[in-house]
């Protein structure tokens, strides 16, 4: 792209992991809500051998925003290039790529290019698009780098878990009953106060206030996708202070005897330094985690206990 057209900027920053290992991260688009902040949700559209078409869910300026791209992956050369199917305006057409690069056994150079060009060459959105891929990538980066570094290692501060129920009831039902989370005040004891909104169907933004068995009140935003009849995936946006990152998903699966598997999923990353302050001076990473398990689990199940409930009632 020639600098009259457009414009090719880099940025980078070095990685304590193994190259093949931050490569693989950035290939399997599963671990994008963990690595970049404002990722939701992304799925496969189209998948070959080296070329890909992705939905990407995520959040821009406060809004649930959602998009498709396509990539194309080489793990030979450790090398990932992207492009936006359809940019918005003042972007006439912006592309990328990943360029990971070994400079130790665990220590990687991580570079971050765009070409794009502004519609009509414009050079007054040209500048606007300089300044947001500018500002994007360094605010970007750090975050990136922080959260490649957590998820090679065999990180203790996250956890993943899951709680099951059978339920004799529809999937449209259980589904039904947790899609409708505006109506969670009158269903669940534990939460106090909610809001939804869905401005673009299937697309939430939730903010609930809910209480744990000590009595202590959290107020969360999260990020709802809604694939209906049997799965909501869900990222917090806003975050109790013990945790520096929460995602999820409600599923509900119908069995073969036509009993419904229904699931709620958690992973969460400690926010370390919060510890001592909410659990007390002698509380260390063993007790936050297992606050936080209980803490949700306790949550979910009494959910899905009366999501179960509301679903059996209508059978």
């Amino acid at each position: 792209m020639s600098e009259k057209q457009g414009r090719e900027v880099e940025h980078e920053t070095t990685v304590r992991a193994s190259a093949e290992e931050v490569y693989r991260l950035l290939a399997e688009v599963e671990n994008w809500p963990r690595l970049f902040p404002p990722s939701v949700h992304v799925e496969y559209l189209e998948r070959g051998e080296r070329e890909e078409r992705i939905r990407i869910w995520a959040t821009a300026n406060g809004e649930a925003k959602n998009w498709s791209s396509r990539r194309t992956l080489s793990k030979e050369s450790l090398r990932i290039d992207f492009w936006q199917e359809v940019s918005a305006p003042p972007v006439a057409e912006m592309s990328g790529a990943w360029l990971i690069e070994p400079v130790g056994a665990e220590e990687t150079r991580l570079r971050l290019k765009h070409w794009y060009r502004s519609i009509d060459d414009d050079p007054e959105g040209l500048a606007w698009i300089d300044e947001a891929v500018d500002r994007n990538s360094r605010e970007e980066l750090p975050a990136l780098k922080a959260a490649l570094e957590e998820a090679a290692g065999d990180d203790p501060l996250t956890l993943s878990f899951v709680d099951s129920v059978q339920v004799a009831g529809s999937v449209k039902d259980l589904y039904d009953f947790v899609n409708e989370a505006d109506r969670w005040r009158e269903r669940l004891p534990h939460v106090s106060d909610v809001k939804l909104t869905e401005d673009t169907p299937g697309l939430q933004v939730l903010r609930m206030e809910t209480l744990t068995k000590d009595g202590s009140a959290h107020t969360t935003e999260s990020v709802r996708v809604c694939f209906p009849p049997g799965r909501i995936v869900y990222k917090q946006t806003t975050l109790p202070a013990l945790m520096r990152l929460h995602t999820g998903y409600w599923l509900f699966e119908e069995g073969d005897d036509g009993t419904v598997t229904a699931s709620s999923q958690h992973t969460v990353v400690i926010r370390a330094e919060n510890i001592t302050t909410i659990l007390g001076a002698d509380a260390g990473v063993p007790e936050a985690r297992s606050f936080i398990r209980e803490a949700l689990g306790g949550n979910s199940r009494a959910t899905l206990d009366l999501a179960k409930e509301y679903a059996e009632a209508r059978r």
